[in-house]
């Protein structure tokens, strides 16, 4: 599992280093000492795992972290208690606090070994098209949908809520997990948050920073953040 360690003290770095020595399923790809050094590597590595502090000089890890439009899986390391709460919000899969001890170590590899066993099959499995029919079930109600008729996926917290017809079910699965089950040239990543599906675009305009500005044909608004703007217009432009 291709890991970045991102912490403005050098020490921490190399102590966390050293800690996970005995776990050969996790590859250091590389160190970063802020998030803009960060953001960099992930753009370049795309690892799957980030040990993330909290508090850094400048920007945050949770800065980091409303900055990705797809987020590695995380466990944080951090030498505050205050912050864990929060940290959950962004579906980190352990908070370590510092110094690390290796047994709490063990413990939040074990997690994420489990957790990427878990979604490994379905990377395997075959990518699904709009042609694909999907049972969805929310609560007491069900529907057979064809994936063609879904015009946007939106992450709200550990679920995802799907759009189509007049219906807006949750169901209990990552946006990451998603995406990755997705054909690319019917639905694109707009952010963090959404998925949409390119053949419901009514209008596209420019917005704030280089980002755009997506209406659907259901009336839903999606921004498109910067970073996936300009891959927008790449994939889809002449």
């Amino acid at each position: 599992m291709k890991s970045l360690i991102i912490d403005d003290e050098r020490l921490a770095r190399k102590e966390l280093i050293r800690l996970l020595e005995p776990y050969k399923e996790i590859e250091i790809a590389a160190e970063a000492s802020n998030v803009d050094e960060a953001l960099d590597l992930i753009g370049t590595l795309s690892p799957e795992l980030l040990f993330l502090d909290i508090n850094m000089p400048g920007k945050s890890g949770f800065d980091l972290l409303e900055s990705l439009d797809r987020s590695p899986k995380v466990i944080f390391t951090t030498a505050y208690d205050e912050h864990a709460v929060k940290a959950f919000d962004y579906n980190a899969l352990d908070y370590l606090m510092k110094p690390i001890a290796p047994e709490r170590l063990a413990e939040a590899v074990k997690k994420v070994l489990e957790k990427s066993q878990k979604e490994h099959p379905s990377l395997l499995g075959p990518i699904l098209t709009g042609e694909d029919q999907v049972f969805v079930k929310d609560g007491d109600n069900c529907w057979f949908v064809k994936l063609a008729e879904v015009r946007l996926f939106e992450s709200v917290g550990n679920y995802v809520r799907l759009y189509f017809e007049e219906n807006k079910p949750l169901i209990l699965k990552s946006l990451n997990a998603l995406d990755e089950k997705l054909d690319q040239k019917t639905f694109f990543r707009a952010s963090r948050k959404h998925i949409i599906n390119l053949q419901w675009i009514e209008k596209i305009e420019p917005w704030f920073s280089g980002g755009l500005m997506v209406t659907l044909k259901g009336g839903e608004k999606v921004e498109v953040s910067r970073r996936q703007a300009a891959r927008f217009r790449d994939q889809l432009s002449l």
